[in-house]
């Protein structure tokens, strides 16, 4: 199910909104270095992943550099200081190449506007346009600012915690995005979402958004089960589900402490206090 737009018109221009879908393709384009990779499910690892992604061990021993060091198939990957591969590599002499690193709790903030592939980077911000504009509206350009961050950040270090010494980086900003969306399922959950649906036939439909929204968050759930129950069979294809899960429940939470209105549309005429 892709969204393609909810019923309800912004009252202002989402500048916050549009200025962070312009960064994270700025960012990909230009500074990331894309991958020709369609999706991030292929973990491509090169210097600036490295570098400023988001590496649980990293996180948790932020004294501990990482480089890349080639495998036996011609890719590269992440190898931290202290770790077995670390010790591997120097037993069979491979080099360990340094790269330009952030500091590590950086990473939690820069992580969020890279990005493994085309489909990544399209998707979320396809789903920030069509359900962060309105989240924008509810709470002004700056708190939506703090809550976008401050959702990323918390949503990156619950994939920290429950994923800790892990050193593939993670990188995207689908656990701020996941924060919009649970920000949304509570404010908005009689909003209409115009959905492009894949069954056996292609169709579009008028769906409320608490289904689709919820669809999305079974879908996100099911997989970090399977992830906590069997931790080395990683069966989401490098996916960061916990961030997900991390980045929704913080929406839930924080929503009352950043919004101050309804859209119009939504509630039949001007704001209404309280909004919950």
């Amino acid at each position: 199910m892709i969204p393609l737009r909810d019923n309800l018109p912004t009252d202002r221009f989402p500048v916050v909104t549009v200025a962070i879908i312009a960064i994270n393709v700025f960012v990909f384009l230009f500074l990331q270095g894309p991958s020709f990779s369609l999706s991030a499910g292929d973990n491509v690892e090169s210097k600036p992943v490295v570098g400023y992604g988001a590496i649980p061990y990293r996180v948790e021993h932020p004294d501990r550099d990482c480089g890349l060091a080639p495998t036996s198939g011609g890719d590269e990957i992440a190898v931290c200081e202290g770790t077995d591969l670390a010790r591997q590599a120097r037993d069979q002499g491979v080099a360990v190449e340094d790269v330009p690193e952030a500091p590590a709790y950086l990473t939690l903030l820069t992580s969020m506007f890279m990005h493994g592939g085309w489909l990544h980077i399209a998707f979320n911000m396809l789903f920030l346009w069509v359900f962060g504009n309105n989240i924008e509206d509810s709470m002004g350009r700056f708190r939506f600012a703090g809550f976008y961050l401050l959702g990323g950040m918390v949503a990156t270090l619950t994939h920290v915690f429950l994923e800790g010494g892990s050193t593939t980086p993670t990188v995207g900003a689908s656990g701020a995005i996941a924060a919009v969306l649970g920000a949304y399922a509570l404010l908005y959950p009689r909003a209409r979402v115009l959905t492009l649906i894949f069954a056996l036939f292609i169709f579009i439909v008028e769906i409320p958004a608490m289904l689709l929204l919820g669809l999305w968050l079974l879908l996100q759930f099911l997989p970090a089960i399977q992830q906590f129950s069997s931790p080395d069979d990683l069966g989401g294809g490098g996916v960061a589900y916990y961030a997900h899960i991390g980045g929704f429940l913080f929406g839930l939470a924080a929503i009352k402490l950043f919004a101050h209105r309804r859209s119009r549309r939504y509630t039949g005429g001007g704001p209404r206090y309280p909004v919950y």
